[in-house]
């Protein structure tokens, strides 16, 4: 909201909507919390003890020797290593250092507040702002490599679904996730395509999104905005020269980001004894794809509690150990998000010492 936007609100509001806005906004927040504090307590307390009884998990955790301990320190440091590149591959002029500390500010907010993966853009949308940058390119970099991460992440359990099938193994939770994820994946790409395709197309888009939103900002008293079908022509225009130059490094850097992920929790569970006698790697990556997607859901902080339960159901169906499976998904979680997290609020606490010279 600009400034002529915070004027005419002031004045047509009398400063009486925020007021009225506020019960209602803490209500759906207690509400939204509830719900995921609900989610996390049954999983903790109820699923996963009923899976594998809590004492025989530490059992198999502190049997971990210092030789593996530090294999998965290997892997967690390789998988912060790629956190900066596609960004630096979205906004030109980003550095390595200025893309670590952004993601991982932006991820660290994603295991405080509900919201999925809004939370990160808005987090990552304001850390960049902050330290200069122009709204129309920052605007597209979150946009771009938001839309590859959920191209990834949608694509993935359709990859496993195909290799799994020419293995002649199924399951039905995989088929279901990757039967959504194939719908959602189609519809995503096609609006993508059909926005960038011309921009003809994208000012009959742009100037029938700000005539929608005009007339609903008309009914809540609110100014008008800013924008209209010439602002997603150009907007068009650069995220079109952007990909023409960069898609391919940003596919390639948006898959070493993800799949370091996987590797974490793959070393996470072979660690703690599941096996590729009990679990393949192609059914490991499967119920990682599958964890991942349901994780991504917008009910708890960082999918937590619903990305264990996933995991741990889907590993222990196709063949892992109770208790050493527990202890591989605890693991991996913890792995992946205490060290992020604590990173994150470093950064967080001192983003104006990565304040670019020249944004």
């Amino acid at each position: 909201m600009n400034a002529q936007d915070r004027s005419n609100e002031a004045v047509t509001d009398g400063g009486e909507e925020p007021a009225a806005k506020k019960p209602k906004s803490t209500k759906k927040r207690l509400v939204v919390g509830g719900l995921g504090l609900a989610v996390i307590v049954a999983t903790f307390v109820f699923v996963l003890p009923q899976i594998a009884n809590y004492r025989s998990v530490w059992a198999v955790v502190k049997d971990l020797t210092w030789e593996q301990v530090g294999f998965l320190a290997l892997t967690m440091i390789l998988n912060l290593a790629t956190y900066a590149p596609p960004w630096m591959a979205a906004l030109p002029g980003l550095k390595y250092i200025q893309g670590s500390v952004l993601t991982l500010a932006s991820t660290a907010s994603t295991y405080i507040a509900p919201g999925g993966a809004a939370v990160g853009v808005a987090a990552s949308y304001g850390v960049l702002r902050a330290w200069g940058f122009r709204g129309r390119p920052v605007t597209i970099a979150v946009a771009v490599t938001g839309v590859w991460n959920q191209f990834a992440m949608l694509g993935f359990p359709i990859v496993a679904l195909g290799i799994l099938t020419a293995q002649n193994e199924r399951n039905g939770l995989l088929d279901t996730v990757a039967l959504v994820g194939v719908v959602i994946f189609v519809v995503a790409v096609a609006a993508f395509t059909a926005g960038l395709w011309n921009a003809k197309l994208a000012r009959k888009v742009g100037n029938l999104a700000a005539r929608v939103s005009n007339f609903g900002l008309r009914l809540i008293r609110r100014g008008e905005v800013s924008w209209d079908g010439n602002s997603f022509v150009r907007f068009r225009d650069e995220t079109v020269k952007l990909l023409a130059r960069r898609w391919h490094v940003l596919t390639l850097a948006t898959l070493a980001g993800q799949l370091t992920v996987f590797l974490v929790m793959l070393a996470s569970i072979r660690v703690c004894g599941v096996h590729a006698s009990q679990v393949s790697l192609v059914e490991a990556f499967a119920a990682w794809s599958i964890a991942r997607l349901l994780g991504s859901l917008p009910i708890t902080p960082g999918g937590i509690g619903i990305v264990e339960v996933g995991l741990t159901g889907v590993l222990v169906a196709f063949g892992g150990h109770n208790a050493d499976v527990v202890a591989g998904v605890l693991v991996y979680r913890f792995v992946t998000i205490v060290p992020t997290l604590l990173l994150g609020l470093l950064a967080g606490a001192t983003l104006k010492r990565y304040q670019p010279k020249a944004a």
